[in-house]
């Protein structure tokens, strides 16, 4: 009974087949699995064949460049062809660039703060930190553990949608005003084209203009740079509880001496910055002007 149980698992045909290496006499191993009926089957090579891709041309010869040209050609001329539309209400969109560049420059100046003050709030609360509270560190190196094991995570970045609030309208302001206000000075005080103008008084322009950006600055960041000022040096608090207790007499207490640390503070920087592109006689940008397209399509030209 045994032996008859034994020959129906070897002749199952999911058994698992017991596999011997054979010589074949001409040095090769080859592999044999005994058959339903306990027979070795005829042994087969393990070595598998490698099967030859077959190609039109060599690698790196004309007809391979020439090819590969081609399917350049196809892909590029398809998909370009398919989004002409678009590039030609985007060429027209450019046409109206200039009357819209001050919102270009408020919306360009926003998005790039929105992702600075991630990187800047656990500095921002550090400094808040050491400069409200004497003796709790003198460093950002002392600050940072202290407060990671007071509140965690949250310590630096509780005040992270203050300071969106304070920095984003700062820096549009920064960027926006700066720029209409130099338009503005040119065109209506100074007496000459910017062209005209030697580099010293470009920089005055430069200065003037920066001054008087850092002021509106302090005032559409001011409130929210109190709430800030308040929220990093206190556990536990949260905006809006800060800015309910505050009220708003109290956020907007201390403009008038922001207003001068901004303005004086703006006003250098772009002085600054504006003075290292004169010292390495860097091209200035030619200033924004209408062009005659947008001209005609208005009716201003004759």
């Amino acid at each position: 009974m045994f032996s008859s149980v034994a020959h129906l698992a070897r002749a199952n045909p999911f058994n698992t087949p017991h596999l011997q290496l054979v010589h074949d006499g001409l040095g090769d191993l080859r592999s044999s699995s005994p058959g339903p009926t306990g027979q070795p089957r005829r042994p087969r090579n393990l070595a598998a064949a490698a099967v030859e891709e077959q190609y039109s041309c060599d690698y790196g010869s004309g007809r391979f460049f020439i090819l590969c040209g081609l399917g350049g050609i196809i892909s590029c001329g398809t998909t370009h062809t398919a989004l002409v539309p678009l590039d030609l209400v985007k060429c027209r969109m450019q046409e109206n660039t200039y009357l819209w560049r001050t919102s270009l420059y408020l919306a360009a100046s926003a998005s790039a703060e929105f992702f600075a003050d991630i990187a800047l709030a656990p500095m921002e609360a550090a400094k808040v930190r050491i400069q409200t509270q004497p003796g709790y560190a003198n460093t950002l190196r002392d600050a940072a553990p202290k407060m990671y094991k007071e509140e965690g995570l949250k310590a630096f970045y509780k005040g992270v949608a203050p300071l969106w609030m304070r920095q984003i309208p700062y820096t549009m302001m920064k960027f926006a005003c700066f720029e209409r206000t130099v338009e503005a000075l040119y065109k209506f005080v100074v007496p000459k084209p910017r062209s005209e103008c030697s580099k010293p008084e470009q920089l005055v322009v430069t200065f003037v203009a920066g001054y008087i950006a850092g002021v509106f600055c302090a005032i559409v960041s001011h409130p929210a740079d109190s709430v800030v000022s308040v929220l990093n040096k206190e556990k536990g608090s949260s905006a809006s509880l800060v800015l309910k207790r505050l009220g708003f007499k109290g956020v907007w207490k201390g403009l008038f001496a922001r207003i001068i640390m901004i303005g004086t503070l703006t006003a250098l920087q772009w002085f600054i910055y504006d003075s290292v592109k004169v010292y390495f006689r860097l091209p200035r940008p030619p200033p924004p002007e209408m062009p005659e397209s947008l001209k005609k399509k208005l009716g201003l030209t004759q």
